[in-house]
């Protein structure tokens, strides 16, 4: 079909944000899709409906703005906000009970779409349609496909400041299968600053680097330590390195621009760095648009972990809030506050543990200074306060580093364990440690205090 067909149906399509979401009805489940994904116009119009609807569940995750539809309605009458990922306004929308969180392991949700959710109408920010009919779906790759594909309706919210990525499979939406175009302002895509660490970040990074070995493929989390780690890396004489990861930052971007990036030596994906959503950055979404050397996938496939276990030199890094002396891994709460996310840690956990050569690697610093108490306390705990949730059980976990060392726990019975980690704690902390760990019985006689 002649571009003219596919000019004519996006005509035909268009409407105002206003006239868009009277395809929502009382009862209905809205996915926004995710971070930059998430539409604005669309958003607001959705909101403005609040006194004529009821019972609207809309799915998110990691917003990077506020969202008119929580803001409008904070005591839930009308929308009910459920969030796959928390960022900064997500956690405090759940700490007052304003929005509540999905679980999940990252490499599972657009299954969860395809068999098991049901999903009403789709809006989902877009960039531009081109000349085969196709919009691309730009920083956010991850479910978006999955996502519109189960929805009964899709709006789409055009706004030419999209990045335009390359798959890759997944990364676009034909006007055929969209319901609703609805045209936006040019609207820049949302940062996020790139925050490097302290002293101890660096202590931590220099030992991780460390590890990493010539010719690795890298996966890194979000935060100013994987921020640290990344320049060090960036800075450092090691030989072409490949990029496999859920979340593309800055720190991969600065790996290209020293030449440590080449992608020459993984085993998918040859000479392409693979990855499924990125935030960062303008300088990040200028290196992304239209580059042939940039992959984008679905998340089920960059984050499964028989996928990451067939690349030789895998190296997962990420981190975390708390850890306890059995090697349970939190990365999403403390105690009922929650923070965070599952994310992508597990898959990469297990994923790097099966590479030939590779390994995944938990990073936190041994302690934290609570302002409101104004006291120190220790991140590696004999047990978990009651309501934090274990992202990594400890039959998963491989690699711990803090300021004060790297230890393996994979293989390690539970006093190892114990032992290992009491050496990664702050000292100060280290013999109420040794005491909890005796009256749980994981303690050895043997070991030296």
């Amino acid at each position: 079909m002649q571009m003219s067909t596919w000019s004519d149906m996006y005509r035909q399509k268009c409407k105002s944000a206003t006239e868009a979401v009277k395809l929502v009805c009382s009862g209905d489940w809205v996915d926004y899709g995710m971070a930059t994904s998430q539409p604005v116009l669309l958003d607001e119009a959705l909101a403005a409906r609040k006194e004529e609807l009821h019972d609207v569940k809309v799915r998110m995750a990691l917003s990077l703005a506020p969202r008119k539809v929580v803001e409008c309605d904070p005591t839930r009458e009308t929308f009910t906000a459920m969030n796959w990922h928390m960022g900064s306004y997500d956690r405090k929308q759940c700490a007052r009970g304003s929005m509540f969180f999905l679980p999940m392991s990252y490499r599972n949700e657009p299954s969860m779409y395809r068999d098991i959710l049901d999903v009403d109408v789709a809006m989902i920010m877009v960039g531009p349609m081109d000349e085969h009919g196709y919009f691309n779906f730009g920083l956010t790759v991850s479910a978006t496909e999955a996502i519109t594909k189960k929805a009964k309706r899709v709006i789409v919210e055009v706004n030419e400041a999209v990045p335009k990525v390359r798959g890759g499979r997944g990364e676009v939406i034909h006007i055929s299968d969209v319901d609703v175009v609805v045209e936006g302002p040019r609207r820049e895509m949302p940062t996020l600053p790139f925050v490097l660490g302290d002293d101890i970040d660096l202590k931590i990074a220099k030992m991780v680097v460390e590890k990493v070995p010539d010719y690795a493929t890298l996966q890194l989390g979000i935060g100013s330590l994987p921020n640290t780690i990344g320049v060090m890396i960036a800075e450092s004489d090691l030989k072409d390195l490949s990029v496999h990861t859920e979340m593309l930052v800055d720190s991969f971007y600065k790996m290209h621009q020293t030449g440590r990036l080449t992608n020459k030596y993984k085993e998918i994906n040859t000479d392409k760095t693979a990855w499924s959503f990125a935030c960062g950055s303008s300088e990040l979404y200028e290196w992304i648009d239209d580059n042939p050397s940039l992959s984008a996938f679905p998340v089920d496939f960059i984050n499964d972990p028989f996928v990451v276990g067939q690349i030789s030199r895998f190296i997962s890094i990420n981190s975390c809030i708390d850890i306890d002396l059995f090697g349970q891994v939190s990365s999403e709460s403390t105690g009922f506050q929650h923070i965070s996310g599952s994310g992508g840690q597990l898959d990469f956990t297990d994923g790097a543990y099966r590479s030939p050569g590779g390994m995944s690697i938990i990073t936190l610093r041994s302690t934290f200074y609570d302002k409101k108490t104004n006291q120190v306390h220790s991140r590696i705990l004999p047990t978990f306060r009651d309501g934090t949730i274990v992202t990594d059980p400890r039959s998963q976990v491989h690699w711990i580093a803090t300021e004060y060392g790297m230890t393996n726990l994979m293989g390690a019975s539970t006093w190892e364990r114990a032992e290992r980690l009491i050496s990664l704690a702050h000292p100060d902390f280290r013999e109420s440690l040794i005491a909890a760990a005796e009256s749980m019985k994981i303690w050895r006689k043997s070991n030296k205090k």
